[in-house]
């Protein structure tokens, strides 16, 4: 017999490796006494010992494990498992990479031309929301806030609070052919009534956010940030941009904090 001690150095894991596998039932030791609890392992355990080190290394989690133990190996099974696996480690590479240009190219504008962005991005999903929402045309970008500020006023003096709706104004832009369309609204789940539409604006996998702090009338520099990062991250845009506006309360709008959102796909 082998102790605990043994054993692990044999194998190379630790004791707490050890503990958490028998816990698991992957690994039960040959002999627990009954008095220290010591446990002791049979050589011929080893065996067993480095199949799960060799499926952890490939990444297979301990159900995957528990199943392949219990099953036996089948190359079948295996294989299905190591494509799987194949998929996620390619993934992970892929994201890896994608960081690794975006630490370099962050490190060249420091070097080189000794400049940050003002503003954090960062890239995440967008869930899908129904908003109560008024729509319109604006001819041109200046006319937008005499728009947006209205229509949020409109909805809100019908819909109230309903179930915290009010906390989550979101506006919606897109290009159209005669300036840009303007959906800006609460999310809602109520029904429909007199003097707003339901818009349901899709989720989106991938889009590219940042936080605008301050006035309306520097968004412009933030959305700029927001495209040319865009671009640098190999990034097209999948539609419209949304706005979020976290808060918007002051009438000097130096507190305001807005969410620019962006859904992306790959170029």
């Amino acid at each position: 017999m082998l102790s605990i001690g043994a054993f692990a150095q044999i194998g190379q894991v630790t004791h707490r490796m050890l503990r958490h596998w028998d816990t698991a039932g992957l690994l039960v030791p040959a002999h627990v006494d009954e008095f220290s609890g010591y446990r002791s392992y049979d050589p011929s355990q080893l065996e067993r010992l480095h199949r799960i080190v060799a499926l952890r290394q490939l990444g297979f989690g301990l159900d995957d494990i528990a199943l392949i133990l219990e099953q036996g190996v089948d190359a079948e099974r295996i294989g299905v498992l190591l494509r799987i696996r194949r998929a996620e480690v390619a993934e992970e590479q892929r994201i890896a990479a994608a960081r690794l240009v975006d630490v370099e190219r962050r490190l060249h504008l420091i070097e080189s031309e000794n400049q940050m962005s003002t503003i954090e991005i960062i890239e995440k999903p967008l869930p899908a929301v129904r908003l109560a929402a008024r729509r319109a045309i604006v001819a041109s970008q200046p006319e937008i806030a005499d728009v947006v500020g209205p229509a949020f006023g409109a909805v809100a003096a019908i819909i109230g609070d309903k179930r915290g709706s009010l906390t989550t104004p979101i506006a919606q832009y897109s290009a159209a052919e005669d300036g840009t369309e303007v959906i800006a609204g609460y999310a809602y789940d109520g029904p429909a009534q007199d003097g707003f539409e339901l818009v349901d604006l899709p989720a989106a996998a991938e889009a590219i956010c940042g936080i605008h702090l301050g006035s309306m009338d520097q968004i412009a520099n933030s959305w700029m940030q927001i495209h040319t990062e865009i671009i640098a991250r190999g990034f097209v845009p999948t539609g419209p941009c949304r706005e979020l506006y976290v808060r918007a309360v002051s009438d000097d709008q130096s507190d305001w904090v807005t969410e620019l959102q962006q859904p992306v796909a790959r170029a």
